[in-house]
């Protein structure tokens, strides 16, 4: 059995193949790439720009991990006691992650989409919005893989990788940088003027020093934890500690999935409102 698309005959085996192809060409094709090459060559300029992002996280670690951690001793985990250096970790990856793709996304979005007029560019050529959206969030992913990889180092040269599970850190990295990308691009698309970057810092502040971050989650009251456990930077603090802590499990993909949804809605309202502030 065959149907016709374009005036052609195609098997019907072929057609879910068709759809996706379509459905993936509605958000955008593979023009990111170039926006992403484009970004590549400004910032081998500005390299220093580059190096800043991967010591925060590390200064962070150095001073909260080992400083206090020699105050604090030792954290109950689940059912284990593992040094304070060890839990807090992996959650300064997971905000390292956050920060580094929620500023990449809006403050250098929002300058190149108000002042420097770079899309204006971009979308006159045969790129669409959905290439910028891509091509702006890959580019935070790229960035993001760069910190996360010599966050990983660090706490692989001191002793905090404890588990095989480990290895997957990265890639959990990586998904928490692209949900907070897509998020970050999406919101700073409603945003006017620089004052509205006061919500950035209302928004990601707070997640920052709530979301289970320095301390676990039962020291909260039992409503306060309910809330905690809805907001997005703790799923990316879950899933990381329970990969480096080896607590592996079908616990972990509700993190993942949630993160993914996240993600995916940020990627398609930040395609269509590049394309309706820009072509409108």
């Amino acid at each position: 059995m065959s149907e016709r698309v374009a005036g052609r005959a195609l098997p019907l085996r072929v057609l879910p193949v068709t759809a996706l192809a379509g459905a993936t060409r509605a958000l955008g094709g593979g023009g990111g790439r170039h926006l992403i090459e484009r970004h590549a060559r400004v910032y081998r300029r500005t390299w220093l720009v580059l190096a800043s992002g991967v010591a925060e996280p590390l200064f962070y670690l150095f001073s909260i991990g080992i400083g206090i951690g020699k105050l604090v001793g030792s954290v109950k985990v689940g059912g284990a006691t593992v040094p304070y250096t060890t839990f807090v970790a992996p959650a300064l990856l997971a905000t390292s992650s956050m920060n580094g793709a929620i500023f990449d996304s809006t403050f250098n979005v929002f300058f190149r989409l108000k002042y420097a007029k770079l899309y204006d560019a971009v979308l006159a050529t045969p790129m669409r919005s959905g290439d910028v959206a891509l091509g702006e969030i890959g580019w935070a992913l790229i960035r993001g893989a760069l910190y996360a990889c010599a966050f990983l180092v660090v706490m692989l040269a001191m002793g905090l990788l404890r588990s095989p599970w480990s290895a997957a850190a990265l890639p959990a990295a990586l998904l928490t940088g692209f949900a907070f990308a897509a998020a970050g691009m999406a919101a700073t698309t409603f945003m006017r003027s620089w004052q509205d970057f006061e919500y950035v810092t209302l928004v990601s502040v707070p997640l920052f020093l709530f979301s289970a971050t320095f301390y676990p989650l039962s020291v909260y009251p039992r409503a306060v934890q309910i809330l905690v456990q809805c907001t997005p930077l703790y799923q990316a603090v879950a899933l990381m500690r329970g990969l480096v802590l080896g607590a592996g499990g079908p616990a972990l993909l509700w993190h993942v999935a949630y993160l993914l949804i996240m993600g995916a809605a940020g990627l398609y309202v930040a395609g269509r409102r590049v394309s309706r502030l820009l072509l409108t």
